[in-house]
């Protein structure tokens, strides 16, 4: 599969389980997540980082993303442990 097979040329989003995901999301999530590893990056940027980080969860949950990749870094795997908990249970269905 193609980049292009899952966004076509001309289009900015997709539609998936419910989520919009963006283009640039997993870039967006890189870049913030960067940030947050570099412990020399200022309390402002790093709370920048940490919001827009969360932003970008849910998309990044419906593409798959923390199915078949993990966070290398640890302290940042940490920061995002219950922030990816918290979405498990919040969707999980009742039986």
């Amino acid at each position: 599969m193609r980049a292009e097979d899952l966004l076509p040329a001309g289009m900015d989003q997709i539609k998936r389980n419910g989520v919009v995901i963006r283009k640039g999301s997993v870039g967006a999530f890189l870049a913030n997540a960067r940030i947050l590893c570099d412990h020399q990056a200022a309390p402002e940027q790093r709370a920048i980082a940490e919001h827009d980080l969360l932003a970008t969860l849910p998309a990044l949950r419906a593409l798959g993303l923390f199915e078949v990749l993990s966070v290398r870094d640890e302290a940042l795997r940490q920061w995002l442990a219950p922030h990816l908990r918290d979405a498990d249970t919040s969707q999980s269905t009742p039986l």
